[in-house]
């Protein structure tokens, strides 16, 4: 792995100065594959990219990467290269829909699928260079407990899980929960379900793991809604296209809005909290003023 150089110049602070905003930061998770993660993680960040904000996506699934698949996207550069040192992290960025910056990952690579925690903590830490104008951030994780979704997920300031009505999905959404909420002190959790067939069921769904989890485990969940399954879902997934932008009218398009909505009044943390994070410079300059941005 290259050896980041996290040293700032004066030149740097002074830039990085004029957006010291801190950003708000979603990861999207889930205990198992399948349940349409990485489908939740593309028309999330366009859907509040359409509500006017600065969204940056990235692809940390890295063991089967397809952000940029899904959203019909060519890229040159990826964070395999980043991690090489062939290229740094700004010359990975591609520009999708509505403006939406997107990092992408490798795919099929299995150093990638296998990063160590300081590996993962690298790029964390590399975010913080970025002189991108940048509001939201929405991270799509890989599916299960590898140390790269654990060091993803506590970096972020927001953990979406993404559950649908299947026995290994609830399980292992579960899992999930208690391993972070026990072994690393994640508390609160956003969840939505997938790939729902009627009214009413991803309340349901909800409720069947919050039971759980107010039993055993000493966490908040809160329902951030349901994502119905639909044809047009299907039919935007064939097109490489995510369904906010080619069927905007269909009811999954709608929930995503819905989700959106939700996810913008979501707060945004007031300075650092003691552990890694994504662009935590922002986030001290925020609550310190521009002394703390220069040093």
């Amino acid at each position: 792995m290259r050896d980041f150089d996290f040293h700032r110049t004066q030149a740097g602070g002074m830039a990085r100065l004029r957006d010291s905003r801190p950003v708000k930061v979603i990861a999207v998770t889930g205990g198992k594959g399948g349940v349409g993660k990485t489908t939740v993680s593309a028309n999330l960040a366009l859907s509040i990219a359409a509500r006017g904000r600065e969204v940056m996506l990235v692809d940390a699934d890295f063991g089967l990467a397809n952000v940029d698949v899904v959203l019909g996207l060519h890229t040159r550069f990826h964070l395999g290269h980043v991690l090489k040192g062939d290229c740094s992290l700004e010359d990975a960025i591609v520009t999708g829909p509505r403006g939406l910056q997107v990092v992408p990952a490798a795919s099929g690579l299995a150093h990638m699928a296998n990063l160590s925690c300081a590996e993962s903590a690298g790029l964390i830490r590399a975010f913080s260079d970025l002189y991108h104008r940048i509001d939201v951030m929405v991270i799509d994780t890989a599916a299960g407990l590898h140390d790269s979704v654990v060091s993803f997920t506590r970096a972020a300031h927001h953990v979406l899980i993404v559950v649908c009505d299947e026995p290994a999905s609830i399980t292992d959404a579960y899992a999930l929960i208690k391993v972070l909420s026990r072994q690393h002190g994640v508390s609160r959790f956003q969840i939505l379900a997938s790939q729902t067939r009627r009214a009413g069921e991803g309340l349901e769904l909800f409720q069947k793991i919050a039971r759980v989890c107010d039993r055993f485990l000493n966490v908040t969940l809160e329902f951030a809604g349901s994502v119905p399954f639909d044809d047009y879902l299907r039919r935007a997934v064939q097109q490489q296209a995510a369904v906010v932008e080619a069927f905007p009218s269909s009811q999954s398009a709608g929930a995503f809005k819905n989700l959106a909505l939700k996810a913008d009044k979501w707060s945004v943390p007031q300075g650092a909290r003691g552990h890694l994070e994504f662009f935590v410079e922002r986030l001290v300059g925020a609550r310190s003023g521009p002394s703390a941005v220069l040093q």
